[in-house]
């Protein structure tokens, strides 16, 4: 190891994270970033605090398969006494006793309470619920001709199936839902969102304690694991936010795939073969979880040529890793059945069995019953009009417009 590799993120080489070349051209900026540093990359982050970047395909899956080196607990990071409280990225990296922040055995007991809870949904049911969730949005816009496919369709989807999962009663869900979409906002709204949200779940999981049912709720507090109503109720607050933007970002990418590329246009014809291909050829070009901000040095070590000191903090570059020639060769339908992406992450801190399965389940479902209730939408703009969200963490289009042949509610035909 020479003397130049030993040295730390944020140096006169570091690249900075943010700005208009990450937020418009991500992939370009990832193939520049592989040939010119190789799979690990000194970064800047928001206020150019250090980090490394992790953009190699084996390199991600070492970090994600070594917790014991690469730790998760956020309150590790060496940088701590240097930040100020409104940094932009305080809520991706602000402690909290959520099951994804836990350690070693802490987090085998909360996660696999979270894993028997979620494996006892049947999936049949889950399927026939997305049905009736995604008939009852399109019900709401088949009339109009037109519509905001991520607004009016992806994005409530996966609170409303949640919310029911959950057992929340049905009054609560709309205010629910606009609650987990101010708190994953960046204005004065989102930190009282995130109170009332957590509030509300509460007084879910204290009824639940008394009043069993057959839902994740009552499942996880009658688990053997032994999970206290705090826990319960952090660890919900983790699953409505992973089920939420990453599902519906699923969705709606998937639905602009299929609204743009030829090689999913038998699709829109009356054939459904292709919608799964469709959905895991997201994964791999437009993941909606770009990057996460996953983990810290335990202890100094070594990762793609560099050492990495104690407390240092590392972004999983899960999109970047996707793209790498060495797993991935660049051609058009690569990804459509190859399954070995890293979008759901991996190992331990990876999202927990059976989370992939349940949202390809939610996701597939609200495909196909789109293009049967409104075999004939397309696009109201051109492709190259769409406008993907300016940001570091999702991919994700700012809107999806399209029109179609005006019809009536399913419960009205």
């Amino acid at each position: 190891m020479t003397e130049e590799n030993v040295r730390p993120a944020g140096d006169q080489d570091a690249v900075r994270l943010y700005g208009e070349e990450f937020n418009e051209r991500p992939l370009e900026l990832y193939q520049r970033l592989r040939r010119e540093y190789g799979p690990v990359v000194p970064v800047l982050l928001e206020g150019d605090f250090p980090a490394w970047f992790v953009i190699g395909y084996r390199e991600l899956k070492h970090v994600a398969s070594n917790p014991d080196l690469f730790a998760r607990d956020t309150r590790r990071w060496n940088a701590w006494d240097t930040v100020p409280e409104d940094w932009p990225l305080m809520p991706y990296v602000a402690w909290s006793p959520a099951m994804w922040m836990t350690e070693g055995a802490e987090h085998q007991r909360r996660a696999g309470a979270v894993s028997d809870a979620l494996d006892a949904i049947d999936r049949t049911e889950l399927a026939i619920l997305s049905e009736e969730v995604t008939d009852g949005l399109i019900d709401g816009f088949a009339g109009d001709g037109e519509a905001d496919l991520l607004d009016r369709y992806a994005d409530p989807i996966p609170p409303l199936v949640f919310a029911r999962l959950l057992g929340l009663p049905e009054a609560e869900v709309p205010a629910l839902i606009k609650d987990i979409a101010d708190s994953a906002g960046s204005d004065e709204n989102a930190i009282p969102a995130f109170q009332r949200l957590n509030e509300r779940l509460r007084t879910l999981v204290e009824h639940k304690k008394v009043y069993k049912g057959p839902d994740i709720s009552s499942r996880m507090l009658a688990h053997p694991a032994g999970l206290t109503v705090d826990e319960v109720v952090h660890d919900i607050v983790l699953l409505l936010a992973a089920a939420h933007l990453p599902t519906s970002n699923w969705i709606g990418n998937t639905l602009r795939l299929m609204l743009v590329d030829e090689r999913f246009a038998m699709t829109l014809q009356g054939g459904r073969g292709s919608v799964a291909q469709a959905l895991n050829q997201v994964l791999w070009e437009d993941t909606p979880q770009q990057n996460v901000i996953g983990r810290f040095a335990a202890h100094a070590c070594e990762l793609g040529g560099h050492t990495i000191r104690a407390g240092e903090m590392v972004v999983m570059g899960y999109s970047a890793a996707n793209a790498d020639p060495q797993v991935r060769p660049i051609s058009p339908g690569h990804g459509a059945d190859n399954r070995a992406h890293l979008s759901f992450g991996h190992g331990e801190h990876g999202c927990p069995f059976p989370v992939p399965e349940l949202a390809e389940i939610i996701a597939k479902t609200s495909v196909e019953v789109l293009l049967d209730r409104l075999p004939d939408v397309e696009l109201s703009v051109k492709p190259d009009e769409l406008e993907w969200v300016p940001s570091l963490w999702i991919r994700r289009l700012a809107a999806l417009p399209v029109a179609f042949t005006p019809a009536g509610s399913r419960r009205g035909a």
